[in-house]
């Protein structure tokens, strides 16, 4: 899943969400240097990408694009989950999706000296073009996947990833639809457990 997933999984801790947000961007024993909330973040994150990479659906999807998109198949099916989550988003939050984005940039505005250097470097560009909300719209998809094709010096081909959803559009948002009330379940339940341990 990608960033708008992970911070909606989250809950309502603000500490989780940030743990949740950077997680990419922490390597081996750096997460020594942030406080238990933000590792339970952490831990949590890591926990959804390996049941989302292991989910059947979620293989359906990245089986569709494959042909277009190649080994960067999963990467671009990530981004067109958070589509459809943007899409959708009254289904799944009682929040209004710009409120909810705004919070996010927020909570890491606030604690962005805390953010690993990785994650510093799209902070600025994720809250001028409003990546989360604008991840609803196709304009502003196929915007995100060419500065994801510019970083990676156009290797990626994600040019054509928004043909490859559109292409697939309605089977795509179907495997999404299953798939993400079950990614919730799980989230839910693993980050009880995590505190669980955490705490005890």
């Amino acid at each position: 899943m990608n960033f708008l997933a992970h911070a909606h999984l989250s809950g309502n801790n603000d500490e989780i969400l940030f743990g949740n947000f950077i997680a990419d961007g922490v390597k081996g024993r750096q997460m020594e240097n942030y406080r238990p909330d933000i590792v339970d973040g952490i831990r949590l994150h890591r926990a959804i990408d390996q049941f989302t990479d292991s989910h059947s659906i979620v293989k359906n999807s990245i089986h569709l694009v494959k042909p277009s998109m190649g080994r960067y198949a999963g990467v671009a099916v990530d981004i067109f989950y958070d589509h459809f989550l943007a899409s959708g988003w009254a289904a799944y939050s009682e929040t209004d999706l710009v409120d909810f984005s705004m919070h996010v940039y927020k909570v890491l505005a606030k604690r962005y000296f805390q953010l690993p250097s990785r994650t510093k470097r799209i902070i600025p560009f994720m809250i001028a073009q409003n990546w989360l909300a604008g991840y609803a719209g196709i304009l502003d998809l196929r915007r995100v996947f060419r500065g994801m094709d510019r970083r990676t010096q156009y290797k990626a081909g994600m040019s054509n990833a928004v043909l490859a959803l559109t292409d697939n559009y309605m089977a795509i948002e179907n495997d999404f639809r299953q798939f993400y009330p079950d990614l919730q379940q799980f989230a839910k339940a693993k980050l009880s457990e995590i505190q669980a341990n955490t705490n005890g």
